[in-house]
């Protein structure tokens, strides 16, 4: 399935998405579950549930606004630095300069506030006041569908829900300032997120590809089967004494290819537009302003 969070006629509302990606239908819910968007389907299906029942014909996504399949998670989404080699290897001298040498050794875990999540064509906020370092990072996210803690590799697919693509905007010079990365990582906007969540059963984030254009120019172009951690990885390491619950989100890193790797940097500025798009699974795109 692909389960969408939109707007129509004032309300949001959740739906699932047609096989060709032209329709949607919504579901059943009551404002107060649809505001939460998809959680509230997740949450539920954990718990035993039931997918509600349509609560009307298909309309066009044309004729809907698409919201964040999660517009506001229900804590800090975890997210994963230097997961690619050549990624890595970019950032070497930089970002990644007082890490540990050994690149698979542990992954580097870092979180991003659930406020700064928005739609998948929303616009992004330049920070001008605070950071001249503005930056992209095509990824593909999981979603969480079955708790647990302290969680196996072998056992870990089975905890996925689905997947959706993000965007993790970073503010470098923040981020290199504060040596932690959270307040670099965290700036409002700075996550879109989207189109939809799409259900595991439908879809293999071990085999697809993340790429990212800047106002049409490909700058990122990475097969997750280059992860340095894979999947079950992530998820056995985050849930290492934590307890994951459903609707959790892990982005799982980004290819080679940001602005910052470049020579000399490349950072982005209020009138660019940078896609972001997931084979079979799909894109978001999102002026900077």
């Amino acid at each position: 399935m692909r389960i969408a969070t939109f707007t129509s006629e004032g309300h949001r509302k959740v739906g699932l998405v047609s096989a060709d990606g032209k329709t949607v239908t919504p579901l059943e819910l009551t404002q107060a579950q649809a505001d939460s968007g998809v959680l509230t389907l997740i949450e539920a299906l954990a718990e035993g549930g039931s997918l509600p029942e349509a609560a009307g014909p298909a309309v066009s996504l044309g004729d809907v606004m698409l919201d964040a399949p999660l517009p506001k998670p229900r804590r800090n989404l975890w997210c994963v630095g230097r997961n690619y080699h050549a990624h890595a290897k970019e950032l070497a001298a930089s970002v990644f300069k007082d890490n540990a040498l050994k690149t698979d050794e542990w992954p580097i875990v870092f979180t991003k506030v659930p406020e700064c999540v928005v739609g998948p064509h929303d616009d992004v906020l330049v920070p001008s006041e605070v950071s001249t370092q503005i930056d992209y990072e095509a990824e593909l996210a999981v979603v969480i569908g079955k708790g647990g803690k302290n969680i196996m590799r072998s056992a870990a697919m089975s905890h996925v829900f689905g997947y959706t693509v993000v965007n993790d905007v970073t503010a470098r010079d923040v981020q290199m300032r504060h040596g932690q990365w959270d307040l670099g990582k965290s700036f409002d906007t700075f996550c879109p997120m989207g189109p939809w969540i799409v259900t595991a059963d439908e879809f293999d984030g071990t085999r697809t590809r993340v790429r990212c254009w800047v106002n049409g120019e490909l700058r990122q172009d990475g097969p997750t089967e280059n992860m340095i951690f894979d999947i079950p990885m992530l998820i056995e390491t985050v849930s290492r004494g934590i307890t994951l619950y459903p609707g959790d989100v892990i982005a799982t890193g980004t290819p080679a290819g940001v602005g910052m790797g470049m020579s000399p940097p490349r950072y982005l500025r209020a009138g660019d537009v940078v896609r972001v798009e997931i084979d079979r699974l799909g894109a978001i795109e999102n002026k900077f302003v």
